[in-house]
């Protein structure tokens, strides 16, 4: 192959012509090809303006397949490389494609809307009285902020009911690791609620578009009260659940006033996102009223879990001691 390209190099330096001319490291022809392409022609220059053609069309050739592999892959959602990562196409019942990658259908659920919605846990200790006024507390000053915009105060408020779990389960998976114990499940519980929170926000904000001071009050909320729980869970568990409890309480009530508000006329009931129809198994002519409706839900179950793990702890025992309410929305 070499002295085939040599021939045809030498043939169009005898005509005068130069190296960049006759030379193309585009791609690579194939042996017998090129052999028929270079063979002695009337002159030099005849032979190498062959050659030069052909290894074009050859490039074109291959960049054409490129692409056709390219859009088998496309078509097929099947990306495999070097790693062996595979992303299986997955499908609805009806055959249609499922269109998240946040989450997938057998993560969704049919949210349990009995719940008792007047549950409160009536604070006896000193410790479970500093957890309410100091949630009753926040509670105002959200109220005061966003008044009557449900839809931005919701928004809010899943900005920051979101961390709780992450640092519970944070905090219980390096301790686990450091005593070379099981959590009880109680790690895969915090985790899944901090799941199912970041999914409310996610639902959220396809109806509301925070404007950037609201963004600017998220990025500082979630600083301050992210580093504040972590110390907290670090220094008494107990009372950091209690806290949790006591503002999914708050987020009952949030949600219970979002309601009357659209069943008023207040607030549009428009029809619910795909996302939520999706996440919750709502039907396809659900409406925000719906939405709002299992987000409650939600809020009340992550209530009694939280105040569910604080009894246990003061009680005396550990987390680990009790079963974890895993898959409880």
């Amino acid at each position: 192959m070499n002295r085939v390209a040599l021939r045809s190099v030498i043939g169009g330096l005898r005509s005068g012509g130069g190296w960049n001319r006759y030379i193309s490291t585009a791609a690579v022809a194939r042996n017998v090809e090129t052999a028929e392409f270079l063979k002695p022609q009337n002159d030099g220059v005849l032979g190498a303006f062959q050659w030069r053609r052909m290894m074009s069309t050859g490039s074109a050739s291959a960049q054409t397949s490129e692409e056709k592999d390219q859009k088998k892959v496309d078509d097929s959602m099947v990306v495999s490389n070097y790693w062996g990562i595979t992303t299986p196409k997955i499908t609805r019942e009806d055959g249609t494609e499922w269109p998240w990658n946040c989450f997938r259908p057998w993560e969704s659920y049919q949210a349990d809307t009995s719940i008792d919605l007047s549950k409160h846990h009536v604070p006896k200790t000193f410790q479970d009285k500093i957890a309410f006024r100091t949630v009753k507390f926040l509670r105002v000053l959200s109220d005061l902020y966003f008044k009557e915009r449900h839809g931005c105060h919701a928004m809010m408020l899943e900005t920051v009911a979101a961390v709780p779990g992450m640092v519970g389960g944070m905090v219980l998976h390096l301790r686990s690791l450091r005593k070379f114990e099981h959590s009880g499940g109680w790690i895969k519980a915090l985790l899944e609620e901090a799941e199912n929170e970041r999914m409310h926000l996610m639902t959220v904000v396809e109806l509301v578009n925070p404007v950037w001071h609201e963004r600017l009050l998220v990025l500082a909320a979630q600083g301050v009260f992210f580093n504040a729980f972590f110390v907290l869970y670090l220094l008494s568990p107990k009372v950091a659940h209690r806290v949790t409890g006591y503002l999914e309480e708050e987020a009952v009530t949030s949600y219970t006033d979002y309601l009357k508000a659209i069943e008023n006329g207040k607030i549009e009931n428009v029809p619910a996102p795909a996302i939520a129809i999706d996440y919750w198994r709502l039907p396809k002519d659900a409406t925000l009223h719906d939405v709002i409706t299992v987000i409650r839900a939600d809020e009340a179950h992550h209530r009694d879990v939280n105040h569910f793990a604080s009894d246990i702890q003061f009680q005396g025992k550990e987390l680990r001691e009790a079963p974890a309410p895993i898959g409880y929305h």
